[in-house]
């Protein structure tokens, strides 16, 4: 409660006192002299009360008013270091998580797969809700491990929120490595001050032993190589500079978020937003986006990164959700890059969450930088993505058949 508030609460109370005081019968004061004597006494104890409360709560009143978020970056990781092996969301297939630990070894680091990991509640995920806050909560406290690879995304990490205390982030900074549902997580890191790993999962990585550009880059950045992205001119994208904490995620997962104070990072002044969705039809999206909008967030971004829209359908007369959003996009007169790889297909590069972010567009291409120290590797993403990959709705197709998509 600020100062202010205490007073609006006090002062009417004062008020009462006094007419109580003089109601009673107290004729020496006649009165009259009450009200001015108990107001002034109220407001001593007022100024009293409030002089340290008033201090010590700055700094969440500047954050409730938007003020810029502020980030710590985590150690880099280095030979012998852990990584703990996590399930916050749905279940994985034990195989898939002892695949991705032979993975973990082979880059010199040592797997601790979490107690819980191989728990079923609700046929989905990977057991209840206090056991899955449980394995991240001592994979926290655990100060020999380093970094948090979720195993895979789905459903459930909302359901944390309420069982993970943001100052046990804030006091052991550490990695946390996901996407899709694990947006929530990054949320949660963000708001405590804390960067983290938008990136792929055990469930991605056991299926190609690690030997991907989505892994490579992962294990790399882990070590201190820090990519700077440089990505190709998109139709779509606006051109201009912007600096900015990155923010966001998966879409149908982040926007729920925004107005919980408890781990809302977007109605804080200077974010870079970065949006990225699956299986979700144009409506959707465009009712995500506009609810984005109606909470005031727009006002807050410096700039936009649009990633992979997969199997976002044609229910409206666009040919892509990128069409789409560039046209609500245009109106703000801010730079965006567009068809930047990661997200749900087969090329998911690693962005580092609640760090500063440099984007600048041209005609003739992007740049995404991070400022987080380490060692500057380019990377050219038009590369990655040229190579010869059958993308998750091709297999669907050549499959005959609807299956559904492991996150």
């Amino acid at each position: 409660m600020n100062f202010y508030t205490k007073m609006q609460n006090w002062i009417p109370s004062a008020l009462r006192a006094s007419r109580m005081t003089s109601s009673m019968g107290m004729s020496s004061w006649r009165g009259k002299a009450p009200t001015g004597s108990i107001v002034a006494l109220s407001l001593a104890m007022v100024f009293a009360a409030c002089s340290n409360d008033t201090i010590e709560s700055t700094a969440a009143e500047n954050e409730k008013l938007g003020m810029p978020l502020e980030s710590t970056t985590p150690a880099f990781l280095k030979k012998g270091d852990k990584i703990a092996l996590l399930s916050p969301s749905y279940t994985t297939p034990d195989s898939n998580i002892q695949k991705t630990a032979d993975v973990i070894r082979e880059w010199g680091f040592e797997p601790v797969i979490g107690k819980n990991v191989d728990k079923l509640d609700a046929g989905k995920f990977a057991g209840t809700v206090e056991e899955r806050a449980d394995d991240f909560i001592e994979a926290l406290k655990d100060t020999s491990i380093k970094a948090i690879l979720c195993n895979r995304g789905g459903y459930g990490t909302i359901q944390l929120v309420d069982y993970i205390d943001p100052k046990l982030i804030q006091e052991n900074p550490k990695w946390v490595i996901g996407y899709s549902d694990i947006t929530t997580l990054h949320a949660m890191q963000t708001k405590a001050g804390v960067a983290s790993i938008h990136g792929t999962m055990s469930s991605s990585i056991a299926k190609t032993g690690g030997d991907e550009d989505n892994s490579k880059l992962l294990r790399d950045l882990l070590k201190g190589d820090v990519p700077v992205y440089k990505v190709p001119s998109h139709k779509y994208n606006q051109n201009g500079t912007a600096k900015g904490i990155l923010v966001g995620g998966n879409m149908a997962t982040f926007v729920p978020l925004i107005g919980a104070s408890d781990i809302d990072v977007f109605q804080n002044e200077g974010i870079i937003l970065f949006m990225e969705e699956i299986g979700e039809n144009l409506r959707n999206i465009d009712r995500m986006f506009h609810s984005i909008e109606l909470h005031g967030v727009m006002e807050n971004v410096k700039g936009v990164i649009l990633g992979e829209f997969v199997d976002s359908g044609t229910d409206l007369d666009y040919k892509s959700a990128e069409e789409m959003l560039s046209m609500y996009l245009k109106k703000y007169n801010i730079p965006v890059i567009c068809g930047f790889p990661a997200g749900h297909d087969d090329v998911n590069l690693p962005i580092v969450m609640g760090a500063e972010v440099k984007m600048d567009v041209t005609d003739e291409g992007a740049t995404l930088s991070f400022d987080i120290g380490g060692y500057r590797q380019e990377i050219d993403t038009e590369k990655l993505t040229a190579k010869e990959t059958l993308s998750k709705s091709l297999l669907k197709m050549l499959s005959g058949k609807t299956f559904e998509i492991e996150e």
